[in-house]
């Protein structure tokens, strides 16, 4: 009784806030999400405890009171990101046009003129759903998976949401799914996926912002198996001149595929060269980082360590969700 009590509470401030939020003036909704983010840092609960210990990762050097401003920058980050969630499905294709930019646009430009897809590895950084937006209008058709989260209203309306921003969704673990994926990416699909998070247990080990962690293998698999380019991506926000704030997609160089190897070692390979890209990214831009989740092996209980598998038996796909 209690569990469905809170699951309906759950989905009715969701939904709530889905439609109230739209209703406000734009500054005041942000300065709203602003105020927000100092409270929950101020709390300090777990969450932004394990935010803050994953932001020394990428800010080795720092000391504990510009650890302490960059965890606060760090959840105005986020909050911004979900104020932005609540708003986007009203951004028409110019606006997100004008609030998006690549560092790089050739890159990409040269790959899709050559008609092939691109899978896209990303971290939990700006604002992914913005990025991919952008990138339907711009590159290609967006394919990408959704997570299934609880209460299954919530999901159905992230769901929804990305959908209205014209990407094609399906949910992880469908049957199929990695055939899917493969088959869209070939067809010349740009396949954007969140890769700095393993949550299947069946990670493929890595070294990621130079300490030992676990990556999810379906971006390189899935590259790898539509032979196309596997593109680590970071987004990170910046300020406007006329005011707001906008997007910047940091692309990186397409991984190298090894010549040599087993599939699994390829894969293993690949997913490497995502964290270190990523890495680099995450150095630069640390305050739009929005991991407040176990990443690190070192960070594990040993009872968990110990449980995780050496490698993976079929590699998922990871989701784009928050």
């Amino acid at each position: 009784m209690r569990e469905r009590l809170s699951t309906r509470l759950i989905t009715a401030a969701y939904l709530s806030a889905w439609r109230l939020v739209r209703l406000l003036p734009e500054r005041l909704a942000y300065a709203l999400f602003r105020l927000i983010a100092d409270y929950v840092w101020w709390r300090n609960g777990g969450g932004v405890q394990q935010l803050s210990a994953n932001l020394a990762r990428a800010v080795p050097g720092a000391s504990a009171e510009e650890l302490r401003r960059l965890t606060r920058a760090g959840m105005r980050s986020y909050m911004r990101y979900w104020c932005d969630a609540f708003l986007l499905p009203d951004w028409d294709g110019e606006r997100l046009a004008r609030t998006c930019r690549v560092d790089e646009p050739e890159r990409l430009k040269r790959i899709f003129a050559g008609g092939t897809g691109v899978v896209a590895a990303l971290s939990h950084q700006g604002n992914w759903d913005h990025a991919g937006a952008w990138a339907g209008l711009n590159l290609s058709k967006v394919t990408t998976v959704a997570e299934r989260l609880k209460p299954e209203a919530v999901y159905q309306e992230f769901l929804g949401y990305r959908r209205r921003l014209g990407m094609e969704i399906f949910p992880l673990g469908e049957p199929g799914l990695m055939s899917q994926l493969v088959r869209k990416a070939h067809a010349g699909a740009f396949v954007p996926l969140l890769a700095d998070r393993d949550l299947s247990g069946n990670g493929v080990p890595v070294t990621f912002l130079g300490e030992a962690s676990r990556m999810a293998p379906g971006p390189a698999a899935i590259a790898l198996a539509a032979k196309v380019p596997l593109m680590p991506v970071n987004t990170y926000y910046e300020d406007l001149p006329g005011g707001g704030h906008g997007l910047v997609l940091q692309i990186h160089e397409p991984v190298p595929v090894p010549t040599t190897g087993t599939k699994a070692e390829k894969i293993a390979a690949m997913t490497q060269g995502c964290a270190d890209a990523l890495s680099e990214g995450l150095r630069q831009h640390p305050q739009d980082w929005h991991m407040m989740q176990v990443v690190f092996d070192a960070d594990l209980d040993p009872a968990r360590l110990a449980s995780r598998e050496p490698e993976s038996r079929e590699p998922a796909p990871r989701e784009p969700g928050p």
